[in-house]
């Protein structure tokens, strides 16, 4: 009788409700992974061992990496965050999990000059990498936060506000500042209500950003399924 293929299990961190892997979702289940999800918030979050599943994906979020204090769950899922990465297992971290991840490999996260929120194209440094379906493609940014690059980590794109968008170590590890999941998500509707102060300080509007939303939207998240695809499908053991 021939043996059973095991099935690949996904366990996705959501920092906040309203940010999960929207788009994501698609790419990630059509490779054979079963997903599981927990909240930082949930009783349990601080024994969950970060090292088990096959591929952990981390989400966005408000707050900083440095807002220990208010955060103390930053701390602890650093740590358990450092181990998973050196035993270099498949790890996925967007905006603030991307954070999590430049910090958990011992560089500095610290507050940009200026928030960057909207839509746009990213430059790339390596155009044979899976961001290159991206190319030419807005994608949503959405972020007040930047770092600096962790040893060892290939810089992958970049915009003039944010130069550190997204890197990867070896083919398993892929850090990414911005929102490629975000296309049409009914979400976003959420974060125009829970952030607004991000819209100001930037010169946007509720109203222009949905527009950008429902024009640029469709394109980034098919672009970003394709990118996460090629991503998933290098990965090595």
């Amino acid at each position: 009788m021939p043996s059973q293929q095991k099935t690949r299990t996904g366990l996705i961190i959501r920092h906040v409700p309203h940010e999960g892997i929207a788009g994501y979702r698609e790419p990630i289940e059509a490779a054979g992974y079963a997903l599981a999800r927990i909240d930082v918030a949930d009783p349990g979050f601080g024994a969950v061992d970060l090292s088990e599943p096959d591929l952990l994906i981390m989400m966005g979020g408000p707050m900083g990496v440095y807002e220990q204090d208010a955060h103390p769950w930053i701390a602890c899922q650093q740590r358990r965050l450092a181990r998973r990465l050196d035993g270099g297992r498949p790890t996925l971290g967007v905006c603030f999990g991307a954070q999590m991840i430049a910090a958990a490999m011992g560089a500095r996260v610290y507050p940009g000059s200026a928030k960057e929120v909207g839509f746009h194209p990213l430059s790339f440094v390596d155009t044979a990498s899976p961001l290159r379906h991206l190319a030419d493609v807005p994608v949503l940014h959405w972020h007040g936060d930047t770092f600096d690059l962790p040893d060892d980590v290939e810089l992958l794109a970049s915009t003039p506000a944010y130069p550190h968008q997204a890197f990867r170590r070896g083919n398993n590890i892929l850090a990414l500042q911005f929102h490629g999941e975000m296309g049409l998500d009914p979400r976003f509707d959420e974060w125009l209500r829970q952030w607004p102060d991000a819209l100001d300080e930037t010169g946007g509007s509720v109203n222009g950003m949905r527009d950008l939303h429902r024009r640029h939207g469709p394109s980034a998240v098919a672009a970003g399924r394709t990118m996460i695809a090629e991503w998933l499908a290098g990965l090595t053991d």
